[in-house]
């Protein structure tokens, strides 16, 4: 087998661990603390580790991999050099960034979310206090991410977000008598540390080797910082849309951010999942590709099969079964039936972002592997006036559920736009060859939904408990499906089985 399957059999295992590791977290938060001013400052000060994350998982690696897979079949003698560099002046920036934002969090995090409910204020400030004490680390784990993954190690990174989430949920179900919503922070930056020493070690592993360099070739200076500005602006815009829609919902109602929290944790999933495994593979590819044009479009036409044959499904099952979900993992403890409906009604109108922001993944990472990186700013910066427009327009009037169907609607006009721009380049061939298998995958989809929607009604299964419902729904759903595409779409089903086969 060779080092990239095992690697894609690895993450993807590791992936869905992780996930389950965030089941368990959000189950012991619901139990432990509800919804409440709590939640809500745990989730905006998260936020600032989203923000720094999606900067260097994205916008730096977007960037950096190319150049760097480039010059090294290049042979360049200086690679490793440049890379040492890069590495050193990021960190040396992340610690300013770090010492200032610990320093002066009780100043831009009331500005930031300047509709902020009273109560929530305190946990917010103090959180983010801690969060930006050991940004550096958090920061660290990102960097290490681009540069083991171009040397295609990919099960490290995974290991370590895992154990970033794993110890949250641990220091919450031992600690949270001892120090409340606190212990979640402090698990977090514990299972971070952690896993910065594993990245290392098998970054040490491989044939890079650290060194203190702070030289780096102009050219490729230059050339970095040409395109690492948009693909660092680019990368925030989801940040900075997420930030908008929290100040927003802090505003609305306490509990408001809990529920889009919530709710957006289960769409987010199978797009994490995604975008950890295989498309950061087929992003590895794909960069590996751009002089082999013909390659390139195979493998760029299989990530958007794979994104719509598995994302669809899946955003059509939460349709129907999205209640007893959301009902399995929170509604425990402090987390009542009234909480689950409130959540659910968010998740209804966040399920289109699961299909479209899975798809725009696969598009822009086919625009960063061929270096179009301010293509891809110059589209996405204008969802934020989008965002922020839809929120203040609809949220007075319809609440906290208008901020995630303001999101979901961002999430259409981004993948509408780059459509465009991606298959005017790739040519109206793809466009069709795209176009013909999207029609034979949202048929079986469709056609499952309602015979789930069907099962569930003349079941009766809501006077059951929700994992009950889950178990006897699911197992129809996926066997309606699978039937189906094999039907319609015998290619990409076989297609599919080879690779889970592989």
């Amino acid at each position: 087998m060779s080092s990239l399957k095992k690697a894609a059999i690895w993450t993807t295992g590791l992936a869905l661990l992780l996930k389950l590791s965030g089941f368990i977290r959000e189950a012991i938060v619901a139990r432990e603390f509800g919804v409440s001013a709590e939640t809500d400052g745990y989730f905006l000060a998260f936020g600032f580790i989203t923000l720094v994350v999606a900067m260097i998982s994205t916008g730096f690696n977007n960037v950096f991999l190319p150049m760097y897979v480039k010059r090294r079949k290049l042979g360049s003698d200086t690679t490793d050099q440049n890379a040492n560099a890069l590495l050193n002046w990021t960190m040396l920036i992340f610690i300013v960034i770090s010492v200032l934002g610990w320093m002066f969090a009780y100043a831009f995090v009331p500005f930031l979310y300047g509709n902020m409910k009273e109560e929530i204020e305190p946990y917010a400030i103090r959180m983010t206090q801690i969060f930006f004490a050991f940004m550096t680390m958090i920061a660290l784990t990102g960097l290490l991410d681009s540069y083991l993954q171009s040397r295609r190690i990919f099960v490290p990174s995974q290991l370590a977000k895992l154990l970033a989430t794993l110890m949250a949920a641990v220091f919450a179900l031992l600690f949270s008598d001892m120090w409340g919503i606190y212990s979640l922070v402090y698990g977090f930056v514990f299972g971070t540390v952690l896993g910065v020493v594993i990245q290392l070690f098998f970054l040490g592993k491989s044939d890079y080797k650290w060194r203190p360099d702070f030289a780096m070739e102009s050219d490729f200076k230059k050339a970095f910082i040409i395109l690492i500005i948009p693909s660092l602006l680019n990368s925030v815009v989801g940040q900075v849309n997420l930030f908008v829609n929290k100040a927003f919902a802090s505003g609305v109602s306490e509990g408001a951010v809990s529920y889009l929290n919530n709710s957006s944790l289960l769409v987010s999933i199978p797009n994490a999942i995604y975008a950890t495994t295989l498309a950061a593979i087929i992003f590895t590819l794909m960069s590996e590709q751009t002089e082999d044009l013909t390659k390139f479009k195979d493998t760029f036409f299989r990530g958007m099969e794979i994104s719509l044959v598995t994302l669809l499904p899946i955003a059509i099952g939460l349709l129907v079964v999205g209640d007893a979900a959301i009902s399995f993992v929170y509604e425990r403890g402090r987390f009542t039936s009234e909480d689950t409906a409130n959540t659910y009604l968010a998740l209804l109108f966040y399920l289109p972002i699961i299909v479209f922001q899975g798809m725009q993944l696969i598009l822009s990472k086919s625009m960063y592997a061929r270096g179009k990186t301010a293509v891809v700013f110059r589209i996405s910066v204008t969802t934020i006036l989008v965002n922020f427009l839809l929120n203040w327009w609809l949220v007075d009037d319809y609440g906290y559920p208008a901020l995630a169907f303001s999101a979901s609607i961002v999430s259409v006009y981004y993948f509408v736009v780059s459509m465009i721009v991606v298959y005017r380049d790739l040519g109206a061939g793809e466009f069709k060859r795209f176009a013909q298998m999207s029609i034979r995958v949202v048929i079986p989809a469709i056609v499952m939904g309602l015979v789930v929607w069907g099962a569930k009604e003349f079941l009766d299964v809501e006077e059951w408990y929700s994992l009950i419902q889950l178990g006897v729904l699911i197992p129809i759903g996926i066997a309606v499906y699978a039937v189906l595409l094999k039907l319609v779409y015998p290619v990409g089903f076989n297609r599919i089985v080879q690779m889970v086969r592989r």
